[in-house]
């Protein structure tokens, strides 16, 4: 945190949060029982990279950083989009 300045969130954010955490690991469970075939995976990990940046944002008060540690992060994040899409494109060819 810059400054060393504390940030509080309110219960109500955090509730609203953790409702919305859990509507995406229902719709995980869904899709997965609902067998998309190929496409179960991507929407998972798609699913689970939407919350994990909620937890970063609101739980880890990624919103309160500086913007070359939003970025950083951000990088990571396209990493990770780099690599699933390396290894379905390998997958897809075998």
């Amino acid at each position: 945190m810059s400054n060393n300045e504390s940030h509080i969130t309110s219960y109500a954010l955090n509730f609203k949060v953790l409702l919305v955490l859990l509507i995406l690991t229902t719709i995980t469970i869904l899709v997965i029982k609902a067998h998309l075939g190929a496409f179960t995976v991507a929407v998972a990990l798609t699913l689970a990279s939407i919350k994990c940046a909620i937890v970063l944002t609101y739980f880890m008060h990624l919103k309160f950083e500086s913007l070359i540690l939003r970025l950083m992060v951000g990088g990571v994040f396209l990493l990770f989009a780099i690599i699933i899409v390396i290894t379905f494109i390998d997958y897809y060819f075998r």
